[in-house]
């Protein structure tokens, strides 16, 4: 951990890590995207992250994220699948990204709160929990 980083809450890196996602332009992200999700408070407590375009959200900070947040995927003839890691369960194909960002709210895991400083392993260890998170 670099030390600029020791003395941030999770909370602040956090919300730095929004802000920069907030900032990308279209060839990082459809800006629209994360501008849908941080309207959702139980989402901007999240780590976010961009890959390939799309949006993916964390109950950690640190590598190996978890993978139990639910992800809109844009549908090639309109639309959005939300779909859920590791197992890419469907939960649900909605017609706009403020129907998907909703969606995945109301699939948060039980007991999801702010994104902890910590790894999956950490999440599974706090809850005893022997499954992938």
């Amino acid at each position: 951990m670099a030390s600029s980083e020791e003395s941030r809450s999770a909370a602040e890196i956090v919300a730095a890590a929004w802000s920069d996602v907030l900032s990308y332009g279209r060839d990082i992200i459809d800006p629209a995207v994360p501008r849908v999700a941080y309207q959702h408070p139980s989402l901007r407590e999240l780590w976010p992250m961009v890959s390939h375009g799309v949006l993916y959200l964390s109950r950690c900070i640190r590598y190996p994220w978890s993978r139990d947040i639910g992800t809109a995927f844009r549908q090639g003839g309109g639309g959005y699948q939300v779909r859920r890691g590791p197992d890419q369960a469907l939960l649900g194909v909605v017609d706009t990204l403020e129907e998907a960002y909703a969606l995945i709210a109301a699939s948060l895991p039980d007991g999801c709160g702010p994104a902890i400083d910590g790894t999956a392993d950490d999440l599974r260890s706090c809850a005893g929990l022997d499954r992938e998170a």
